[in-house]
């Protein structure tokens, strides 16, 4: 009798890919990870020891099509994830030469479907008062971090993955939030505000939304998904100072009190960058999270609640959760 066949996860050792991981071993779905030899597999838990390991790297495309050998399923949740300056080589490499890998890889296999993550990074921007949503065209003018055009282009290499017979969904979450492993991702911004610290804020704000909900989106995406569609995963479009005060609240702590100008924070962006230049070390803040941060963009999930039956927390909820968790480590 043959093996059931597998779901390929990359990005598993992350914040989403392992809740990913977790909703797909719940409800018994055989799993195989795809990650580095060299990954942090603790924030698995004990679900390390509940899935099938392939060891390899996105950019080695053999180390790929023999992780997806009794593949049925593919969700592509790896990427690289950074703001600073002279990134731009790595992230083509890992995010767009990587993904061309998995598109390949999962053609070749003959994968039934593949989920790929991209970003609301990889959104147009449109003028200003106007909602973004999945039809909002690039616009190469645009000045726009590195990170969002890898994104972007690595969209294009599953819609090149689809043109020659791959069958692939996109869906693209805003910020998300969750537990995940300190000193990584908007776990930085958590711990800021469980601290107390996080007294002062950018003046803009983001979409956010729960983890939990991004997997179970990526999952309805597998399900029901439209080929070659885009999904936006997000919840609630707040200013920072929502943001940060919710999860303070959530903490017992008093929430933010004053807003920084983007003025000052310009000038410590580039401090930031030329010491760490000098240091050869990341930058702290960068030119490119200034510009995130202190611009206040609105975001549609309606396509995600019509077509996929998605469902998001309002981020109050998502903010307890956390703090319940945290907490009670």
């Amino acid at each position: 009798m043959d093996a059931p066949s597998r779901t390929l996860v990359t990005g598993a050792t992350g914040l989403l890919g392992s809740e990913l991981v977790r909703q797909l071993v719940e409800a018994g779905v055989p799993v195989r990870i795809f990650r580095r030899s060299s990954s942090d597999v603790s924030i698995l838990g004990p679900l390390v020891d509940d899935v099938e390991h392939a060891v390899g790297d996105l950019r080695d495309a053999r180390s790929l099509l023999q992780a997806m050998d009794g593949v049925s399923n593919v969700y592509h949740a790896a990427a690289r994830v950074t703001f600073g300056p002279g990134e731009s080589r790595a992230l083509h490499e890992v995010n767009v030469y990587g993904t061309g890998n998995v598109v390949n890889a999962a053609h070749r296999s003959g994968v039934d479907r593949l989920v790929h993550t991209s970003s609301m990074a990889a959104f147009g921007r449109p003028a200003a008062g106007t909602t973004i949503d999945e039809r909002t065209r690039w616009n190469d003018d645009e000045q726009r971090s590195a990170y969002a055009r890898s994104k972007y282009e690595s969209e294009l290499e599953v819609h090149r993955g689809i043109a020659e017979g791959l069958d692939a969904v996109i869906v693209n979450p805003s910020l998300i939030f969750g537990t995940g492993r300190k000193g990584h991702g908007t776990r930085r911004i958590v711990d800021a505000a469980r601290s107390g610290w996080a007294r002062v804020v950018p003046p803009g704000g983001s979409n956010v939304v729960d983890v939990q909900d991004v997997a179970a989106g990526m999952r309805q995406a597998m399900e029901r998904g439209e080929t070659g569609r885009r999904y936006f995963l997000g919840s609630e479009n707040l200013s920072w100072h929502e943001i940060i005060g919710t999860l303070a609240r959530a903490f017992g702590e008093a929430p933010p009190s004053r807003t920084l100008p983007p003025a000052l924070l310009k000038t410590a962006a580039v401090v930031s960058e030329t010491v760490s230049f000098v240091t050869r070390t990341r930058p702290v803040l960068t030119r490119d999270h200034v510009r995130t941060s202190t611009s206040r963009l609105e975001y549609s999930n309606e396509r995600a609640r019509s077509e996929l039956n998605c469902s998001f927390r309002p981020f109050d909820v998502t903010a307890r959760r956390i703090a319940a968790v945290l907490d009670g480590a």
